[in-house]
């Protein structure tokens, strides 16, 4: 007996949709779980007929398509007999390329519907616990100083003190672990020498704790990343365990350092992403709004922590611009609404997160308002309203006779300085470069030309004028600031600046003309030089060079200091030849008056960033030094070198950075099959092979974009690199070739319709128990390794590792 028909009203009329509405949602969404399970019997023909006749234009398999016309929906076709796999197949496909939107549940009724409406929450806290187990385990086995502690917790320390100081990254994360300092109850007396045991009045546990907080929220982060991508549940699951189970990010995190804060804030952004990209189909609604501004407000705090955070960025950027392309060629959309999407984008992914990164320095400047060490790196006016500075009260109006610090007022400039080293090359004579630290080789004294009258302490005061001719002595060596047709040693194309003769001796090489070029609070107006405010440029009598400092760094045997030269062409807008007075002593001219020194605070910025920058390009390796620690690009994704993170002596705790290898080398491997797989399926596509639908083929390059695009911009800037590399540089760019990997593992396996259930649940066990072994076996590594070093076999699983003595 056939059953009775059941007629189903699913509408007469298409939806309202937006013009824009490029990933169409269904009026009612379902269960896709539930319609595999529950599919209408096929009673009126053939099973080997209903395995042939597929949908047709419908390759989502749900939803209305803007552009197909109706009368094709529900139309079947024969495929004649070919192989099913290479035809459109009827399944519930992903509605867009990420997750699909989800059904707003009911208030649940009772204690179970509310359990059962929430079992998706359930893995994650789970993996947190966890998370706070690995991340917390005898996080304060050793109390020494351990890696980069000696510097992160010392300028932890100095915020604590309200002292300036100076660093090559941006001041977020060492803000954050000052204030975890402050929570933990320090003080910030204690100095973090490198190896040193913590006394007890500083409470490094708990500062490492609310470091390691960081690592602990990296894990729920990747699970939800993961879900938010699309990817299946056993996918997720191994995307978890993965960033929960590595060494490299274990260890990383259980250090008052700021890595674990620059990955949080990584994991955070993508995070953030992928929450905006599902929000695609509903645009300008309040949530696409509120996870557009919070991907740009997370793309602030990376870029805070450590300027490696522009690579993520410039992943966002990448996403960005293509998203806007493809809105672009959408003759749908109205010029007006085209704008509103670059206006959107423009406001929250660039002017949030620059306004969050400027804001991180406001801050650090409101802070650390006291003088410190890193006084040098900034402007003279601006170390003159630091507390404990004496710049304001020196004499304002600088004479013959005054001991004066030159300040080069190019960004990144330093202090002129001389010692009594020469140049190995060139005149042999006494060194003069830009030191950024005071020092009492920092001192000059103005004196008169050799031939004016000598300097008479108690004559009549000579002040320094637009014009004027003058000696700078260096009060240290008795040296006078010389230059000659001598070439410089690093700026070729200049003459050599050097320090010559002694107060009695020297000829006319020794004379520099004053040329003002302007005062920051009279203008171009200006009758005599002032300390601070009036910039100078330094003009050789006899070679009509410029003295300049442009950072140009040289060699070990000039300490690694800027170079100091005479430059041949006369560039009035060179700012690497302006300077300005900064320390003034004399004792026959009055105190100068505060009122006249601000210093506005995008200027201060401006000349922070640019300082960080040039230091931190600075940071190259010395060939003439061997270091241990650093190693090369091609060295991490398989994990060639580690890192001791301390000292190895048989009593002390001994950290290890490495990876998991497994997941390293199972991660770097997946981004060549990921090329490779790409490759293929275009070379059948192009025999006109369709292997997935257009869904399942927008889902796979999405995923593969957002991993591929992310490993690639974290990557190869540092090939690119001058500066010295370590293995911790990588660690960012593992997330990336992680997600790959699981991507992978879900195109193959989970996701495959040929692979039966059994199978995929053997694979995942199989990879799940990998995984987790030779995290157990290497969680000495992380956890700390006590005892001789020789006693614990088995760690060296690469000749390359120097985790053995020799």
């Amino acid at each position: 007996m056939r059953p009775s028909a059941v007629a189903v009203d699913i509408g007469s009329s298409e939806p309202d949709l937006p013009p824009e509405y490029h990933d169409p949602v269904p009026s009612s969404l379902t269960n896709t779980r539930w319609e595999q399970s529950h599919q209408l019997p096929l009673h009126y023909m053939a099973e080997d007929t209903a395995r042939r006749r597929v949908k047709a234009p419908m390759s989502a398999g749900l939803g209305y398509e803007p552009d197909t016309p109706k009368e094709h929906y529900g139309e079947y076709y024969n495929d004649e007999g070919k192989d099913v796999y290479n035809k459109l197949r009827p399944q519930v496909a992903r509605i867009g390329s990420g997750r699909m939107p989800q059904v707003h549940q009911p208030p649940p009724t009772s204690i179970r519907e509310f359990f059962l409406q929430n079992l998706d929450i359930i893995p994650p806290i789970i993996y947190t616990l966890l998370s706070c187990w690995t991340r917390f385990h005898k996080i304060g086995a050793s109390n020494i100083v351990v890696w980069d502690e000696a510097h992160f917790g010392k300028f932890g320390s100095h915020y604590l003190k309200r002292e300036f100081y100076f660093d090559v990254h941006p001041p977020l994360g060492k803000m954050i672990v000052g204030f975890a300092g402050l929570l933990s109850g320090y003080d910030g007396s204690f100095e973090f020498k490198s190896g040193e045991v913590y006394p007890d009045n500083v409470p490094f546990v708990a500062m490492r704790v609310m470091m390691a907080t960081f690592g602990v929220g990296m894990v729920p982060l990747a699970w939800f990343t993961s879900v938010e991508l699309g990817m299946s549940e056993w996918a997720c699951h191994l995307t978890t365990l993965m960033v929960l189970l590595d060494v490299g990010w274990l260890t990383i995190s259980r250090f008052i350092l700021l890595d674990s804060m620059l990955l949080f804030f990584t994991f955070l952004a993508v995070f953030c992403l992928t929450k905006f990209h599902n929000q695609k189909w509903q645009p300008f609604s309040p949530d696409w709004w509120a996870w557009l501004f919070l991907t740009g407000f997370s793309l602030g705090l990376v870029n805070g922590v450590k300027l490696i955070g522009l690579f993520v960025t410039a992943m966002v950027g990448a996403y960005t611009i293509e998203d806007l392309w493809e809105k672009f060629g959408d003759t749908r959309l109205t010029w007006r609404r085209q704008a509103e999407h670059w206006a959107a984008r423009v406001f929250c992914l660039i002017i949030v997160p620059f306004m969050v990164y400027m804001a991180a320095f406001k801050l650090h400047f409101l802070v650390l308002n006291h003088s410190g060490p890193g006084d040098a790196q900034m402007s003279s006016l601006f170390q003159a309203n630091l507390v404990g500075n004496d710049f304001a009260k020196n004499p304002l109006e600088i004479a013959i006779g005054s001991k004066v610090t030159l300040k080069n007022v190019g960004y990144g400039g330093g202090l002129l300085h001389s010692h009594v080293q020469t140049y190995p090359v060139g005149s042999n004579q006494q060194q003069v470069t830009c030191y950024h630290y005071k020092d009492a080789n920092n001192d000059w004294m103005v004196l008169p030309k050799w031939d004016a009258p000598p300097y008479d302490p108690n004559g009549e005061m000579k002040y320094i004028q637009d014009g004027d001719i003058i000696r700078l002595s260096h009060t240290s060596t008795l040296r006078n600031l010389h230059s000659h047709t001598v070439l410089a040693p690093i700026t070729s194309l200049n003459y050599e600046v050097s320090c010559y003769g002694n107060d009695t001796v020297g000829d006319v090489h020794d004379h520099w003309a004053v040329e003002v070029v302007d005062d920051i609070k009279r203008g171009h107006k200006v009758d005599r030089i002032h300390s601070l405010t009036t910039r100078l440029r330094f003009k050789h009598v006899v070679l009509g060079c410029y003295l300049r400092a442009a950072n140009a760094i040289l060699p070990q045997w000039g300490f690694k200091q800027v170079e100091v030269s005479c430059d041949k062409e006369n560039n009035p807008k060179d700012v690497h030849t302006y300077w300005n007075v900064e320390s003034h002593w004399n004792d026959r001219l009055p105190a100068g008056d505060t009122k006249f020194y601000r210093s506005p605070f995008f200027r201060d910025f401006w000349h922070l960033n640019v300082a960080m920058m040039t230091s931190n390009n600075a940071l190259v390796p010395d060939p003439d030094k061997e270091d241990i620690l650093a190693s090369k690009p091609f060295d991490w994704p398989f994990i060639h070198l580690g890192l001791r993170m301390c000292g190895w002596g048989q009593e002390q705790v001994k950290y290890y950075l490495m990876g998991t290898p497994f997941i390293w080398w199972g991660s770097t491997i997946s981004l060549g099959v990921a090329v490779a797989t790409l490759g293929v399926y275009l070379l059948r596509a192009q025999r006109k092979y369709v292997d997935m639908d257009a869904r399942e083929w927008d889902h796979f390059l999405y995923v593969g974009k957002i991993a591929g695009y992310g490993w690639f911009f974290h990557y190869v800037p540092f090939l690119i690199m001058g500066r010295v590399t370590y293995l911790h540089h990588y660690l960012p760019t593992l997330y990336f070739a992680v997600l790959m990997f699981a991507h992978v593992l879900d195109h193959f396996i989970f996701s495959s319709r040929r692979l039966s259930f059994k199978t995929k649940s053997i694979s995942f066990g199989v990879i799940s128990f990998i995984i987790f072994a030779t995290f157990w076996w290497f969680k000495g590594v992380a956890f700390g390794i006590k005892g001789p070093i020789n006693d614990h076999k088995g760690l060296g699983w690469r000749k390359s590792w120097n985790i053995y003595d020799p």
